[in-house]
């Protein structure tokens, strides 16, 4: 979800810094998740706009090395979410309006005020109160949101 121009002032910078004129200044940069997935926010932007942010339209694009993962780890234990997903990613999921697909009722929480908030901390945490302090636990979850005041809590 990172904009195009952070990774280019990142490879500007490092190369400042090394002196080493290779991209990222000779330094590996590992990048995770799928672009064809999550495009970067651009606030209020055209969906040409957010296309235009990805990191594919960089000229740093030219020297990345693709290394697809070989096992989807999701996929194997939710063979219908991953069939979404390739749907998705394929162009093959209809669309029902303009470019908006409908996310099946399985992914959905419908929105009805502040109990389905609840409702979707309980249906990713669940016993949260009892194992909140446990690592382990909380690394495998996450409530991810393009914007930060999505996720302000308060008290």
């Amino acid at each position: 979800m990172t904009h195009r121009k952070a990774f280019e002032a990142l490879d500007t910078t490092h190369r400042d810094i090394t002196g080493v004129e290779m991209p990222f200044g000779g330094k590996v940069m590992i990048l995770g998740g799928d672009f064809r997935q999550v495009l970067p926010v651009v606030p209020h932007g055209s969906k040409a706009q957010m296309i235009d942010a990805c990191i594919v339209k960089s000229l740093l694009w030219n020297v990345i090395k693709i290394l697809p993962l070989k096992h989807n780890m999701r996929a194997q234990q939710d063979p219908k979410f991953a069939d979404f997903l390739l749907r998705v990613r394929d162009g093959n999921e209809p669309f029902v309006q303009d470019d908006m697909i409908r996310i099946p009722d399985a992914l959905v929480i419908p929105w009805v005020g502040d109990e389905s908030l609840g409702q979707l901390i309980a249906s990713i945490f669940p016993g949260l109160e009892d194992i909140a302090f446990d690592s382990s636990y909380m690394v495998d979850r996450a409530i991810i949101t393009p914007r930060n005041e999505d996720v302000a809590w308060t008290s």
